[in-house]
């Protein structure tokens, strides 16, 4: 008899965090059904959301260890390959624990991410640990926290609905969020005013009350100019203002020099558009900011998000439902990696580093048994910084949990660099992923549906996921792959041994305030719970700095900012400024290019670039060209549009055989957050000197993977000097 059956999950895409149900048949995933009384997606789902499943039972899934010898790979036992990872872990964080990093995965569930960064800090004494929200929202978390108190969206998703007007910038909602796009359809139903700004005329701009296009990486002389509108004509909220900001003096003195010649020179907006979004933002009662990585991943990406902070509180546009600052998350738990402490500056719950008391209090905590922690007050080094000092030789051990760098990072051949110059590498996997090719130790890890735990998604929801079927045999839960180690390290097994999923979050909830109320009785319903969640009696509302800020007096902190715009500028030899983006049907290639559906809508990568860019090099739509930088060049096909600027061009990050990042640059980077700038970099694009064809599904079933010559395009067109 077939048995067949629903199990109640989260979507491991963006960070909206859509439930669903997995089908499950015979103990195999066989399909996912979008839940229905979910109060964020409301039984609807996206692309990814719907056929992302097919990944899971893919044959080329890892299931034994892996150990590299001679520059291949052989397989080992799990005893060969723990013991190899942890006398090499334990060798060098004896001798210097400054000298092994990690990195947590931001796609796996919080009790695994809480356990990478305690094997970090526990067994090896290091601060170094960071994740991929360093290159998407690090600004963010700096950005807001300098400013709010707190390094996360201000309200929840369902708030933008009752808004009256909303500021959408550097964000193409329903391409990377498309369920919280159709809030903002709902929203523009209930009579909002959506306002669009992008370089690039995205589907997002498509639905759009108004559009507003301008010069990539200058939103902050945008919304200074705004801010200073809104100043000369008294639209400010001086109540609010007085009672509750502080540093607006200075700020204002700032933003005098921005004018809107100014700004529309530096912003390619004309000065009577910037004037009317200052005005209508001010006037709003309810206004809300959107935005996402289009802001984040700059060198000056803090910044960018200091503004927007900065817009809101002149108007008292924040601890209002309809209002607030908020970012859109682009992994389904990246938020749930930065609440986790998987942050060289931060333990669990954002409590701090370099606070001695803090540290005291977690060195106690985790020490044991006869085991003593001491832990640095000193942060560790960021993702960036790790990644740059393997590359000089300062780092010697490089623990990777479910990410993917050589696709994600910027610069893919320093990152290749960097990884080959470490004495080991050890990755922690469901697929051989571009990065685990690169690896000393491959260690074949449980996956999505196959292991107990919470994400916690964009507007700090914190929800339970669900095992559907066991994990194919061979492959571990991460965090016992990670007790192990610990106890091969040394560390006594209690200190690292749990029963269950939950038994983790237990501990989660004892470390981390914001979290203390939350108990798996009230976390395991489909509402779930946000937080901050001081108590169990605490109702847990997503709503942020209702009466205060986060900071310890309770006062918003204005910040007087100066444009910056890209480090690397276009010139002669390279006029074009790249930007990067996320498309509908794909995410990172290790989990979307095994789905077969979405491999066929968008086969491989492209490069969209403007009619008159096209025309001046006799670039036909469809035909395959060459893309470089000053750090390499791909061969790409070209998508030409009007509906990006002039001078402008992008490519989506998921193609590892035309990869956006051999492009970008990795030496310029945020002061504030350590953030790549991701969005702008200076490239040419010309014609090629023969026919090349690319077509294709990039991953086949097996242990290998296989990269093949083909394409999206539906012609090739016959090139020639």
């Amino acid at each position: 008899m077939v048995e067949i059956k629903y199990v109640p999950t989260i979507c491991p895409y963006c960070g909206t965090g859509c439930g669903l149900n997995f089908v499950v048949k015979d103990g195999k995933i066989v399909g996912v059904e979008p839940l229905k009384r979910h109060p964020v997606n409301e039984g609807k789902v996206c692309p990814k959301g719907n056929f992302g499943y097919q990944f899971i039972n893919r044959e080329d899934r890892l299931t034994t260890p892996l150990i590299k010898e001679n520059g291949e790979f052989r397989e080992a036992s799990w005893d060969e390959a723990l013991d190899l990872v942890a006398n090499k872990l334990k060798e060098v964080s004896d001798e210097d624990p400054n000298k092994v990093g990690f990195y947590a995965c931001a796609r796996s569930p919080n009790e695994n991410i809480y356990i990478t960064q305690k094997l970090a800090r526990v067994a090896c004494g290091t601060q170094n640990v960071d994740h991929c929200a360093r290159i998407c929202h690090g600004p963010t978390v700096a950005g807001l926290a300098t400013t709010f108190g707190s390094g996360a969206m201000t309200n929840g998703f369902d708030s933008i609905k009752e808004a009256d007007y909303i500021f959408c910038i550097g964000s193409n909602n329903m391409e990377a969020h498309p369920l919280f796009g159709r809030k903002l359809i709902q929203a523009k139903q209930n009579g909002a005013k959506l306002v669009v700004l992008d370089p690039r005329f995205t589907p997002t701009a498509k639905i759009a009350d108004e559009y507003v296009q301008f010069e990539t990486g200058t939103d902050v002389a945008l919304m200074n100019a705004m801010i200073k509108v809104i100043i000369d004509r008294g639209l400010q909220d001086e109540e609010f203002i007085h009672y509750r900001t502080k540093g607006f003096e200075e700020m204002k003195e700032t933003v005098q020099k921005y004018t809107l010649d100014m700004a529309s020179e530096i912003t390619g907006i004309k000065p009577e558009v910037i004037e009317h979004l200052a005005i209508e933002y001010a006037s709003a009662d309810k206004a809300a900011i959107v935005y996402s990585l289009g802001i984040t991943e700059h060198s000056h990406g803090a910044d960018n998000v200091m503004s927007t902070a900065n817009l809101a509180m002149l108007t008292g546009n924040i601890g209002r439902q309809g209002t607030g600052v908020n970012p859109l998350r682009g992994q389904n738990n990246v938020q749930g990696a930065c609440d986790m402490g998987a942050l060289p500056s931060d333990y669990v719950g954002y409590r701090k580093v370099k606070d001695p008391e803090t540290t005291a209090w977690f060195n106690d905590y985790y020490s044991g048994y006869g085991y003593e922690v001491n832990l640095p007050t000193t942060p560790g080094l960021t993702l960036v910084e790790m990644m740059n000092a393997a590359h000089a030789g300062d780092l010697k051990v490089l623990y990777i949990h479910g990410e993917d760098p050589v696709l994600s990072d910027a610069d893919v051949q320093h990152t290749k660099e960097a990884l080959a110059n470490l004495e080991m590498l050890v990755v922690q996997e469901c697929f051989l992923t571009d990065t685990a090719q690169c690896a000393d130790v491959v260690l074949p890890a449980a996956g999505w549906g196959e292991q107990e735990g919470t994400f916690t998604s964009g507007e700090r929801r914190v929800q339970c996921l669900h095992k559907a079927q066991e994990p194919p045999e061979g492959a571990w839960l991460d965090w016992k792959i990670m007790e192990e180690i610990a106890v091969r390290m040394g560390v006594p097994r209690p200190l690292f041994h749990y029963e269950s999923a939950e038994e983790i979050f237990d501990e989660i909830r004892e470390c981390a305030p914001i979290m203390a109320g939350m108990n798996r009785e009230r976390l395991d319903t489909p509402e779930a719970l946000h937080w901050p969640c001081p108590s169990e009696d605490d109702p847990c509302q997503p709503l942020m700095h209702k009466e205060k800020f986060a900071h310890p007096d309770g006062l918003g902190v204005f910040q007087a900012l100066e444009h910056k715009g890209p480090v690397e500028t276009v010139d002669d030899e390279y006029p074009l400024l790249l930007t990067t983006t996320r498309i509908l049907f794909h995410y990172h290639a290790a989990m979307t290019r095994r789905c077969e559906t979405l491999s066929n809508e968008v086969k491989t990568g492209f490069i969209e670039i403007n009619t008159k860019d096209a025309e001046a090099r006799g670039i036909i739509n469809g035909e395959v060209v060459r893309a470089f930088s000053r750090r390499g060049e791909i061969a790409i096909p070209a998508r030409v549009t009007d509906d990006i600027r002039e001078g402008i061009v992008n490519i989506p990050m998921h193609f590892v055989e035309c990869a956006a990042n051999v492009l970008t640059n990795s030496d310029s980077f945020d002061p504030k957050s350590k953030m790549v700038e991701l969005k702008a970099c200076a490239i040419q694009v010309e014609k090629l000197d023969e026919v090349v064809e690319m077509k294709g599904e990039v991953y086949k079933d097996g242990t290998d993977t296989e990269i093949k010559a083909e394409n999206m395009a539906t012609t090739t067109v016959k090139v020639g000097k």
